[in-house]
């Protein structure tokens, strides 16, 4: 296959965007998918093994597509369960948030990840994080303070913490993948992670599953779909555009989500939702410029959900 990476430069960056913008697309139809099930009855423990069983379709077809039948190969297992372990729970987290939070506070909180990853990277890693990052760090918490409202909140206090733990959690499931894509491919990375979180999810199926009519079938299929087809987008915007122009799309992710929570749900963010989802984009997109100009941009080609 041709490197199409290097040629026609502007194309391919259109379409990396294109890509990004079809992840965002996929990962607040999926989320909308969640509360849906949770509507329906559907357990915690069973939509996260149906996100991952039903996401097998588009990750299998992905890799037979690019022939990579070895994708299961690895000689990092230890790696791979501990990366699994710790982006399972973090998943658990998310979807459990969302079961109590509208998706447009669910969403926004998420976006401070990357600052969790920043943080992170300076006390796991020991890289060198500067000023200039760490005031980004500072600002983009204060949004999150915001979006929470201490002390005149209209959402649930728990479905906040388990939002912010889930980003959290999201910030260590990046510092395991930097570790770990020193050796490993993506495919295979993705293909394990789904696996074994499926094999301990099947563990505690048999005390949540329950009998679903085909309109619930047809959420936890939908689920799966969009988180697996989110996957593949994500990680193939990057094959076509660098990281410091498709991740300011990412937040686009916030508009699916406002316009799906009303649409579905009837939900009106408030003013401070958009006030703290400004202040994190802000402090997040000033980030990635401070990486894109340090030379340091890490592409971060997989997602825990």
């Amino acid at each position: 296959m041709p490197d199409t990476a290097s040629s026609r430069p502007d194309q391919n960056r259109l379409l990396g965007i294109a890509l990004r913008i079809g992840a965002t697309t996929c990962f607040a139809f999926m989320a909308a998918t969640i509360k849906l099930g949770y509507q329906a009855g559907v357990s915690t423990p069973e939509l996260a093994f149906y996100r991952f069983a039903f996401g097998l379709i588009p990750l299998l077809g992905w890799i037979a597509w690019s022939r990579n039948l070895g994708a299961w190969r690895t000689e990092r297992p230890k790696a791979h369960a501990i990366r699994a372990a710790i982006g399972l729970t973090t998943m658990l987290l998310a979807f459990s948030a969302l079961s109590y939070l509208p998706l447009a506070e669910s969403t926004t909180i998420g976006f401070a990840a990357p600052l969790f990853a920043v943080a992170l990277s300076a006390l796991v890693l020991k890289e060198k994080v500067g000023r200039h990052r760490w005031s980004a760090v500072a600002l983009g918490f204060v949004g999150v303070l915001i979006v929470m409202r201490p002390g005149g909140t209209h959402v649930p206090t728990i479905g906040l913490v388990l939002a912010i733990l889930a980003a959290f959690g999201v910030g260590v499931v990046t510092i395991t993948i930097r570790q770990i894509g020193r050796t490993e491919g993506t495919q295979t990375t993705v293909l394990w992670f789904s696996l074994l979180s499926m094999l301990a999810l099947a563990t505690v199926l048999p005390f949540y599953a329950r009998a679903h009519d085909p309109g619930t079938w047809g959420i936890l299929v939908a689920l799966g779909l969009f988180g697996g087809l989110g996957q593949l987008c994500l990680t193939s915007s990057l094959r076509f555009a660098p990281v410091s122009v498709v991740v300011p799309f990412d937040y686009t992710q916030l508009l699916w989500a406002v316009l799906l929570g009303y649409l579905l749900f009837g939900n009106h963010p408030p003013a401070t939702t958009w006030a703290g989802a400004a202040v994190i984009i802000a402090s997040g997109l000033y980030t990635l410029y401070r990486e894109h100009k340090l030379g340091r941009e890490k592409k971060e080609l997989v997602t825990t959900l």
